[in-house]
């Protein structure tokens, strides 16, 4: 029997999946996939995730602000996340974090980073683990998980930093989230990166229904595609499928302990 796998950030809530999503699902289910986590990025997708996780028994979910969707936070926004995150196949805060790829503007860029410290602090007080969003902003995403991450767990998910920065976070206690790129041709320093970090601090991911692995590349990524990024690890570190489906089953379980 297969080992299973989990598919550890995902957004089924898209609606490019409005035509077919429990067939998506299905199709996870019959290729091994024991739980997707289904990240949300503004307050109404996170709401649809938490409905999804009820909805489907291998679905969960992340409710938080993603960067590009950045406004303001009220207490009653943050009150909201909160009351979602009680519920129990609710598995972190996320995805937060800064994204200065699409983001030039100086004050947006500080709203960003004024809501992902917002979060950061709610997933503290709630003793929940986080899904962190960074692109092109690496030294102060680090920055701000050091000065106000403290006590917290998380994911960089779908990494895009440097070897030494992943060994930082590793040493933190932190996880790396890997994706489809690690199958493209011009995946830089990611295969690196995954041949040189401790196994049990891996996490596979399609964030779906973007970034589809060799050989999908170019179409719409799903859940079911995770196969190929374990088995694209397993390649590079020599090492057999199952050993990396069940290390990093358990590395998911670990850090999103209501997976377990």
């Amino acid at each position: 029997m297969e080992p299973k796998i989990i598919d550890t950030h995902a957004h089924v809530n898209s609606e490019k999946f409005d035509d077919d999503r429990a067939e998506t699902i299905e199709r996870a289910q019959m290729a091994g996939i024991e739980a997707i986590v289904n990240m949300g990025d503004t307050m109404e997708s996170s709401q649809t995730c938490m409905e999804l996780s009820r909805e489907f028994s291998c679905c969960y979910a992340g409710v938080g602000i993603h960067p590009e969707e950045a406004f303001p936070l009220t207490e009653a926004d943050l009150a909201q996340l909160a009351q979602w995150a009680d519920h129990d196949k609710v598995v972190a805060i996320g995805e937060i974090g800064l994204d200065y790829y699409w983001e030039k503007d100086q004050e947006k860029r500080q709203l960003q980073r004024e809501i992902f410290i917002k979060q950061l602090d709610l997933a503290r007080q709630l003793d929940m683990p986080v899904c962190i969003h960074n692109r092109e902003a690496h030294g102060d995403t680090m920055n701000i998980i050091k000065a106000e991450g403290r006590g917290i767990r998380g994911v960089l998910h779908c990494f895009s930093g440097s070897l030494e920065m992943a060994r930082e976070l590793v040493k933190m206690g932190w996880y790396i989230g890997v994706d489809g790129p690690l199958t493209f041709k011009n995946a830089a320093k990611l295969p690196e990166i995954v041949q040189e970090l401790p196994l049990e601090a891996l996490l596979v991911e399609t964030d779906c229904p973007y970034m589809a692995p060799v050989p999908m590349r170019g179409k719409r990524n799903e859940p079911a595609y995770v196969k190929n990024v374990v088995e694209k690890i397993a390649q590079l570190r020599n090492m057999s499928f199952e050993e990396i489906a069940e290390q990093t089953t358990r590395n998911a379980k670990n850090l999103y302990t209501k997976l377990s």
